[in-house]
């Protein structure tokens, strides 16, 4: 008799089916779908692609379908703690045994196709929500949008929160370039909404030449907020009503939290504004400004890990002023621009922790050192050799009234809420 493999197991073997961790391009996955069957994830479903905000913005569109009692499902990437938080119906995360009966399926239909780890994935959580009979499923983008595998669904409604300099070596060296890998995940004649108040020439001009409609921030649709009140107002030509604020705390959630009411309003069959308000109220998401109690001790932990989420930090950091000293725990992967990050907040930190992150896009404390020797954020800064003992030398340098802030990649987050746990 055959034993199945656990999804550990599974985990491992599909990490190695592939040699490369990242091979873009849609015609391994469209044809493995093929074999399976196609299967229509859900009647609506709804794409998140860009830079930064794609997480906040799916865990709002999630959390206004549950409000509105649909059947929803969401895929994400990547997780912190386990796989499984990669897929969730109904708010929860899919069960190991759910997971390796989709492996099971993809395997076999793959024959000698081989699959990058993210294509499987991605094809385990469009086979799970097409067996859930889904209403709604919401696909975010893992890189770019036109080769990116979640790209093998037409959806219904296009997102594209951001488009700033992040992955360069596989979207393009300026705005322009990584705007039009990430238009490809527009439709002919169906709505794309737009995060950005000034979007590259790139995603208009693909929009106009699809005839899609472009739902711009700030130009369609837009957001009042007045100081210490509990709400904010969304608005559009013809329409307003009030909002509460979302649980997520930078400044830049309210306008991920407009995104996603732009984006559901645009759905043939819109959510009641009941739905909308108190989906954006209920909206939670791991690691974003995250407060985590550590050995007895309270820090912050952010998920921010590109130049322009460390500008919404500093943002958030300005707001939110505290009597003593902001303390970073910084630790990037080796393919980001963390100079770029450490000049976004090289005025909002006075004592950074810094250390290298394991694995493949990782590196060594003496290349770490190499790479951000000299930059101007860095005097008497502390080197360490894992991210956790950064954080106990914060906790030890630290005063009472100080704050400590652990960011730079999910990574980073991971290793301080699985110590936590």
């Amino acid at each position: 008799m055959m034993v199945s493999k656990t999804l550990d197991e599974w985990l491992t073997t599909i990490e190695a089916i592939h040699p490369k961790s990242i091979d873009m391009g849609l015609e391994r996955i469209r044809a493995v779908y093929a074999a399976l069957g196609s299967p229509r994830p859900a009647r609506y479903v709804i794409t998140v692609a860009g830079t930064n905000g794609k997480g906040s913005t799916v865990a709002f569109l999630e959390s206004i379908a549950q409000c509105e009692t649909w059947r929803v499902g969401a895929y994400t990437s990547p997780h912190l703690l386990r796989f499984n938080e990669r897929i969730r119906i109904q708010g929860s995360e899919v069960a190991d045994a759910d997971l390796v009966s989709a492996f099971e399926r993809i395997d076999a239909a793959r024959g000698t196709t081989p699959l990058t780890y993210f294509e499987f994935a991605t094809l385990a959580a469009l086979l799970l929500f097409a067996d859930a009979k889904l209403a709604l499923a919401i696909l975010e983008v893992g890189l770019g949008g036109r080769l990116d595998a979640t790209n093998l669904i037409d959806s219904d409604v296009a997102v594209i929160t951001t488009v700033d300099l992040d992955h360069q070596d596989y979207l393009g060296a300026d705005r322009e370039l990584i705007g039009a890998e990430k238009a490809g995940v527009m439709r002919a004649w169906k709505p794309v909404v737009l995060g950005d108040e000034d979007p590259p020439s790139s995603v208009l001009g693909r929009a106009y030449r699809l005839g899609a409609s472009a739902i711009r921030y700030r130009c369609d649709f837009f957001v009042d907020v007045e100081p210490a009140a509990d709400h904010w107002i969304w608005r559009e030509p013809g329409t307003q009503f009030a909002v509460p604020m979302p649980q997520l705390q930078a400044p830049v959630q309210i306008r991920n939290a407009a995104v996603a009411i732009a984006a559901m309003r645009a759905l043939p069959n819109s959510p009641k504004r009941a739905s909308l308000q108190q989906g954006i109220a209920n909206a939670t998401v791991s690691g974003r400004l995250q407060n985590v109690a550590f050995e007895g001790h309270s820090i912050t932990v952010d998920v921010a890990h590109n130049p322009q989420a460390a500008g919404e930090l500093s943002a958030w950091l300005r707001a939110h002023p505290i009597p003593g000293r902001n303390v970073a725990v910084f630790a990037g992967l080796a393919d980001k621009d963390r100079a770029g990050v450490l000049d976004r907040l090289a005025d909002d930190i006075a004592q950074w922790e810094l250390a290298p992150l394991p694995g493949p896009r990782g590196e060594a404390l003496p290349q770490l050192q190499q790479a951000l020797s000299g930059h101007r954020a860095l005097s008497g800064v502390c080197w360490h050799s894992d991210v956790l003992s950064a954080v106990r030398h914060a906790i030890a340098t630290s005063k009472t009234d100080d704050r400590i802030v652990v960011f730079g990649s999910f990574l980073s987050v991971a290793a301080v809420l699985q110590a936590a746990s």
